[in-house]
């Protein structure tokens, strides 16, 4: 691009740089305004009252104000407080509400204790009950989250927003049709693509920590097994990843087993990464006004800079009326500019989503580094309205472009609008990965904790086909993948797209197996010859697993083969990452309100889940058996504020 100034011409209005930005910047240290002299900073750690451990995710406000943030990974939070407040509110969804003065020494350390209330009685949402109608404790909640309060703000305030009158509404997901039995016998071939998105996982809690149960199309239980890391060990050979497999019985049917098989991807310290070519493509169109969207998008961003190293390159695009490069290709170590440009975003107009993706790839393809990481990141809320409407032209487009060899990484962002449908299908099609972007502790796991797994393949189109052996399985059912479902033919043909894994990434598909002798999911045939009744000894093959994989840049599959043999331990003696999978699998199909739930309840999830936390050192699963025991409180005829 000779001229990167140009397209800054047709985005007037959408992309103005903040007032005096540039003279109150320095190069080496833009990230953050001055805060107001009467300001003070106070600084401190929110732990669990019985286990001392970090909480993540615990909003901290100030209280008289819309002022907060959220706890990181390890439970620590730093703020400055406005004028003279100095009284804070920490609310974490199950445990009950603290309200603490600053002290003087401005460091404010607090322990959360366990809320064995339902959530229905601890939760206010946007389209709650009159102020008369509520207790005094739901008041306090509604006053201390500032609901009254205008959403959007300045970059360093708040990066969230009041809810939505009916979150949900306006939102977009791909319809689900739920994977089904299938006969051992007459149907031996199971074949998927697989699949590293986490996006469901942290759009569900949004929707819990809301009060609200989410959309049934919007849980895909595969995603939100997948939001987890789990123990599976290194590969040493050759190989890119390692395979695991393991059989116990099934939790919520104890009369079928679940087979687990589970991919780990390698692990490579960031100094060892190769180069990286990323082009941030940001969404600043007017959807995207608002301190939980684009607010929170620069929030992210600023995070992943600190990451760069001085051989990466970074360039900034921007789409809205018309799309525009801001910031050409820029090393690494030049963080002042990456971070001045990035603050200086500013939102307005409509949305022409696939100009801004031409350019983005354009300036992808004319900085490529042939054994680097050359990346597209797109943050959005998915609202194109300019341009390619249709997701048969977004599908040609990034079909058309992935051929260059740039992959793609989808960041979404925002409710009430959001278009988790439209994102996913660009993820899926533009060899890329998914996340949803619901707090800036979740922005900071996907971009900096994450780091190579988010930026990072290690290995694309990955696929995996199962073969049942019906001397041990009468039947078999694919838990979740349904969108990734594939011929069995795809499997061999190099042609036919499939998921990547980045590095470290962890990658778990699980099966409920009826077993030969086990009571039949579908009737016995009249006509045709049933498989034997006596089961194969535990020594013959369950099943074998295939994999497909190519190199990043490479054309041509290489194969893995595995067999699982043996007898199916009793799920209280399988491993934590099988027990902590499966439980997450029932939450789930919980959610969805599953024909397959069986015996499934949200204590037991919550009981299987709590036993199989493992060490859990960022606090993610300790989160889950919250949700889950939130999620209790809303399910369909318990009393709750919010509506399915």
């Amino acid at each position: 691009m000779k001229n990167h100034l140009l397209p800054l011409l047709a985005l007037a209005g959408s992309l103005a740089l903040s007032p005096g930005a540039a003279a109150q910047r320095k190069t080496t240290e833009p990230i953050r305004p001055a805060a107001p002299a009467d300001t003070m900073s106070v600084y401190g750690r929110v732990t669990d009252a019985r286990t001392g451990q970090g909480l993540p995710g615990v909003t901290v406000l100030v209280k008289g104000t819309s002022t907060g943030v959220s706890t990181n990974h390890d439970g620590t939070y730093s703020l400055a407080l406005p004028g003279q407040h100095r009284t804070l509110v920490f609310i974490s969804i199950g445990y009950v509400q603290v309200e603490k003065t600053v002290p003087a020494t401005r460091q404010l350390d607090v322990a959360l204790r366990a809320d064995n209330r339902q959530l229905s009685e601890v939760v206010v949402t946007a389209r709650g009950v009159s102020k008369a109608k509520r207790t005094r404790n739901q008041q306090a909640v509604a006053d201390a989250y500032g609901l009254a309060a205008p959403s959007g703000t300045a970059v360093g305030q708040p990066y969230y927003s009041a809810p939505p009158v009916v979150p949900g509404e306006g939102e977009s997901y791909a319809t689900i049709q739920e994977n089904g039995f299938h006969s051992a016998q007459k149907d031996p071939l199971s074949t998927f693509s697989i699949d590293v998105d986490a996006a469901s996982y942290s759009n569900v809690r949004r929707f819990l920590q809301q009060g609200q149960l989410p959309p049934r199309d919007a849980v895909r239980v595969e995603e939100m097994i997948n939001y987890f890391q789990y123990d599976f060990p290194q590969p040493t050979g050759a190989d890119p990843f390692s395979v695991t497999t393991e059989l116990a019985s099934c939790p919520w049917n104890p009369a079928h087993q679940l087979v687990q098989v589970a991919l780990q991807g390698k692990k490579i310290e960031t100094d060892k990464l190769p180069p990286a070519n990323l082009v941030f493509l940001v969404d600043v169109s007017g959807s995207m006004v608002g301190a939980d969207r684009l607010g929170l998008v620069q929030a992210g961003l600023r995070l992943l800079v600190k990451e760069l190293r001085p051989q990466d390159r970074v360039a900034l695009v921007v789409y809205a009326g018309a799309a525009g490069l801001v910031l050409p290709p820029t090393p690494g170590s030049k963080r002042g500019e990456i971070l001045r440009a990035i603050d200086n975003l500013q939102a307005g107009g409509s949305t022409a989503g696939g100009a801004g993706l031409r350019l983005a790839y354009q300036v992808a393809r004319d900085n490529f580094q042939k054994d680097g990481n050359n990346r597209v990141v797109l943050a959005t809320d998915g609202d194109f309205n300019v341009g390619e409407q249709s997701d048969d032209a977004m599908e040609r487009l990034i079909v058309q472009e992935r051929e260059s060899g740039v992959f793609l990484t989808v960041l979404g962002v925002g409710q009430g609008n959001y278009q988790d449908k439209k994102m996913e299908l660009l993820a899926d099609k533009g060899n890329g990965n998914y996340a949803y972007l619901d707090n800036l502790d979740e922005a900071r796991r996907v971009l900096v904790r994450q780091f190579g797994g988010t930026l990072f393949t290690l290995a694309k189109d990955v696929k995996l086909q199962v073969e049942f052996n019906p001397a041990r399985v009468r039947e078999y059912r694919l838990i979740g993948y349904e969108n990734r479902a594939l011929a069995a033919e795809d499997f061999n043909n190099d042609r036919k797209d499939a998921g990547e894994l980045g590095a470290g990434h962890t990658v778990t598909a699980l099966y409920e197996v009826v077993p030969v002798g086990a009571p039949a999911a579908v009737d016995k045939l009249k006509y045709q010859a049933s498989s034997a009744e006596k089961p194969a000894p535990a020594s013959a093959d369950l099943l074998t697993v295939k994999m497909r994989y190519k190199e990043p840049q490479g054309s041509k599959s290489q194969l893995l083969e595995r067999t699982l043999r043996g007898p199916a331990v009793p799920v209280e003696r399988a491993s934590e990452n099988l027990r902590f999978a499966a439980s997450v699998a029932q939450f789930g199909m919980l959610l969805r309100e599953s024909d397959y739930r069986g015996e499934a309840t949200f204590a037991a999830t919550a009981k299987l889940a709590e036993a199989a936390r493992g060490t859990d050192t960022e606090g993610y699963r300790a989160e889950f058996v919250r949700l889950v025991k939130a999620a209790e409180g809303l399910r369909p005829g318990a009393e709750s504020y919010g509506a399915r």
